[in-house]
């Protein structure tokens, strides 16, 4: 007989995949009808020839992960409800090894799981979704290899982490929750550091931007931002994927900027200044501690979680565990992910207004809004985004706002001269395109 709280574990989990999926139809639909109202502004400003085609990726890759959710969800149900993740934890505390490496392993296999569900669903979406619309360019080759060696990573990081909880929880029993959500808040701060210098050069190349006319720029644009010109280099994208994008990582001397190539091929000079500029801002104005700092106080609320569950008896019966601490952790995860996903538009508010006040900053640098209003439409329009998200999807999902109410927010306050190559008039929303209903 199923226990009342697996009962209440499959209805959570399920309740908030049904709300998920709820969102994606209501924000298909939504943008399908904003997009086709607005169809003459994307295709002008974002450079779209059939906006049919952007609703049709958005459709497609919508669907696929919203699938992989699901059957990610029963999957997983399956094994815990059934009984089966009890007795996988139950063979492995027979095997008398140490409770630190029973749990590593029962980690590892999860994640090996979890990477071979997901399989079809990425070579499809590589080889199937993104080679209709033009944007793959991998090799099958190429893939196998991202898939090893990104398996590999996760092993390794997710057995560090793992073992050092799992230590402290043996090391300090009544404790572990401070020193867990400690070692957790250091790992996460040592990745910035790892990450640009380790990681990301296992699966692309970075090189600095060479002199020239690029660099120049880019000398410019930190001359104005008061920076000193280091760690901007330009990484190749384009031996996976036609999509654009830069990014800011790491602190101290680890911090880098990064350029995809097929950016620096999309866009003109000054539009890449103004998105070398908002990255720059993400460091200048401390963006990266405000979220580091937010992301432990989430951290410290799930750990309290975590040790109310596993100092509850419940759990262990509930779902037939051994009395081991690492096998309730992993059914307290379970409850705390959706919880996670259910916070999401708190957590989404403060990532919202940093993307605002980089905007800012760019436009503060470049001397107006025109140089990035051009690099949002661009990025927009290169990568086929859905610039009419509805509202209550994107409380969920973006942490970045609309791209329209991006370039709406700059020309409000920074104002545009004439008519921005085509862009003039006024930038269309979601609810203020024609016959588009408000937002509810």
């Amino acid at each position: 007989m199923v226990s009342l709280p697996a009962l209440a574990l499959v209805g959570f989990l399920g309740g908030v995949q049904v709300l998920e999926t709820a969102l994606d139809a209501l924000n298909l639909r939504y943008g399908a009808r904003a997009v086709r109202d607005a169809a003459e502004w994307v295709r002008t400003a974002l450079d779209v020839d059939d906006p049919e085609t952007m609703l049709s990726y958005q459709r497609s890759k919508t669907v696929l992960s919203r699938l992989q959710s699901w059957l990610a969800i029963v999957a997983l149900l399956g094994v815990v409800v059934s009984g089966v993740y009890g007795d996988i934890a139950f063979a492995l505390s027979e095997t008398g090894l140490p409770s630190v490496a029973q749990g590593v392993l029962l980690l590892a296999g999860a994640i090996l799981a979890g990477r071979v569900l997901s399989i079809p669903f990425d070579a499809y979406e590589t080889f199937v979704v993104e080679e209709r619309f033009g944007f793959n360019n991998q090799t099958l080759a190429l893939w196998l290899r991202d898939l090893l060696v990104g398996t590999v990573v996760a092993l390794a990081f997710g057995g560090i982490v793992a073992a050092a909880v799992l230590a402290a929880v043996a090391a300090l029993p009544t404790l572990w929750p401070v020193a867990g959500w400690a070692l957790v808040v250091a790992f996460s701060l040592s990745v910035m550091i790892v990450y640009p210098r380790v990681i990301a050069p296992l699966f692309n190349d970075f090189e600095p931007i060479a002199d020239g006319d690029l660099r120049e720029a880019v000398e410019d644009v930190f001359e104005r931002a008061g920076f000193a010109c280091e760690q901007i280099y330009e990484m190749d994208a384009s031996r996976r994927s036609s999509h654009s994008n830069a990014y800011f990582v790491g602190f101290g001397r680890a911090k880098r900027v990064v350029l995809f190539d097929t950016l620096i091929e999309q866009m003109d000079r000054e539009a890449i200044q103004a998105v070398l500029a908002h990255e720059l801002a993400h460091w200048k104005k401390a963006h990266i501690w405000k979220q580091v700092a937010a992301s432990a106080v989430q951290m410290a609320v799930v750990f309290a979680f975590l040790w109310w569950v596993t100092t509850s008896q419940w759990v262990y019966t509930a779902f037939g565990l051994p009395a081991e601490t690492y096998a309730a952790l992993g059914i307290g995860l379970l409850y705390a992910g959706p919880v996670l996903t259910l916070s999401a538009p708190l957590t989404n508010k403060l990532s919202l207004a940093h993307e605002r006040e980089a905007d800012d900053f760019a436009a503060e640098t470049m001397g107006g809004a025109d140089a990035m209003t051009r690099a949002l439409r661009t990025l927009a329009g290169e990568n086929l985004s859905n610039p009419f998200p509805h509202p209550a999807y994107a409380a969920f999902h973006l942490t970045h706002p609309p791209i329209p109410e991006r370039i709406r927010r700059l020309r409000e306050e920074y104002g545009a001269h004439g008519s921005d190559d085509g862009e003039g008039g006024d930038v269309p929303a979601g609810d203020d395109a024609p016959g588009v209903p408000p937002a509810t």
